[in-house]
């Protein structure tokens, strides 16, 4: 018997069938937990759908999708200010605010596909395909066809699945690396890393701790964090303004529902001086891996008492203790991530603008929109 295969597109996470969760085992931000956050604390501008593969009638694979409108956010970042940059944001205004992601934007890493390892991988990707251009033209109807459409974060060995012609219209591209930090098995406890390092991160790390001595660190629970959410907002937004490129900002309400829905599986640290809730930090339980999410903090402390570096040796500290294999660290302050241990993997995706005309030009124009960041590899251990 012929196999057939086809696809179904879901809004909501009670819809997904039962042969969904077979899958998302692997990875909890395709979990129904994960999802069901993104259906209820996405940010304003992003509208979610999650894809089912089937080969007949068993799922083979499964996937997300978002779709991002540009135009709703008042400021892609506030780090740079100069021409190209405001020539980039005017660019994406006008031909390229409506996106069509397929994987999870709000992550790094790949978080937007898994799918049975007896199936070939062409069946998979090219039904994918076929699934990405029903979304695209289901979004047309509504009014909101998307200029982008983005297959998101493969590493080089991943990235190979597109290698067929179906694909050949799309630009392949290498962003900001993703910050992987690897737990050695010698490390059984944080002293046998803080051991591991040379005598200059010894002494960075001596000198970070003498700065925040005074602070007190504190695991929230969801009632803690309902009751500093103001200030949790406020602290998140200093860091995420200052980004370098913004897609999307999270709502008042995104680290209690997160915390809801994921329990244990997520925890929040709140970082006080004086009782006063100076910085936060997030990290995420993924099987043998931790996932770090977003933080926030006061500019003015985090200077003054290194905190950033501090929330690092932290999670570096907590994740040693428990077990963990990887720590996720993600983009973003690359040089002070790599002076902790954490390595760079780059990271790679599929771009197509959706006018033919102006698909020519991604390849040409698009080192000159990406920013560029200049940052220093170091080696922190002996």
């Amino acid at each position: 018997m012929k196999s057939l295969f086809s696809f179904k597109f879901y809004d909501s996470v009670q819809e997904l069938p039962t042969q969904w969760d077979v899958l998302a085992t692997k990875n909890i931000f395709l979990s129904r937990d994960y999802l069901s956050i993104l259906e209820t604390a996405a940010p304003k501008n992003m509208s979610c759908k999650f894809i089912a593969l089937f080969e007949n009638q068993d799922i083979i694979g499964i996937s997300i999708s978002q779709f991002l409108d540009l135009s709703q956010i008042p400021s892609f970042g506030e780090r740079d200010n100069c021409l190209r940059t405001k020539i980039r944001n005017f660019v994406f205004k006008r031909f390229g605010s409506k996106v069509l992601i397929i994987g999870n934007n709000m992550l790094t890493g790949q978080n937007g596909i898994l799918f049975d390892e007896k199936a070939p991988i062409k069946t998979i990707f090219g039904l994918l395909k076929k699934a990405t251009e029903s979304l695209e033209q289901e979004y047309k109807k509504q009014g909101n066809k998307p200029h982008l459409t983005i297959f998101k974060d493969y590493s080089k060995t991943e990235i190979q699945y597109f290698d067929s012609p179906e694909f050949d219209s799309f630009y392949r591209f290498s962003t900001q690396p993703n910050m992987i930090f690897n737990i050695k098995d010698s490390w059984q406890i944080f002293d046998d890393y803080i051991a591991d390092k040379n005598k200059k991160y010894r002494d960075q790390y001596k000198r970070a701790r003498k700065k925040a001595a005074e602070l007190t660190k504190k695991k929230m629970s969801l009632e803690d964090i309902k009751n500093h959410k103001e200030r949790i907002h406020d602290l998140y937004l200093n860091v995420a303004q200052k980004a370098a490129f913004n897609t999307f900002y999270l709502n008042e309400n995104h680290f209690e529902i997160f915390k809801k829905n994921l329990k244990e599986k997520f925890l929040f640290y709140g970082y006080f001086e004086n009782d006063k809730l100076i910085g936060f930090n997030t990290l995420i339980k993924n099987g043998a891996d931790i996932d770090t999410y977003f933080l926030g903090y006061d500019e003015h402390c985090q200077k003054e008492k290194m905190l950033y570096l501090n929330m690092l040796y932290d999670m570096i500290g907590y994740s040693i203790n428990k077990k963990y294999s990887r720590i996720i660290f993600a983009r973003t302050a690359l040089e002070i991530k790599s002076s902790v241990g954490a390595k760079a993997i780059d990271m790679y995706g599929l771009m197509k603008h959706n006018n033919p005309f102006l698909n020519l030009l991604v390849s040409k124009t698009f080192r000159y929109f990406e920013p560029k960041i200049e940052w220093q590899e170091r080696n922190p251990f002996k």
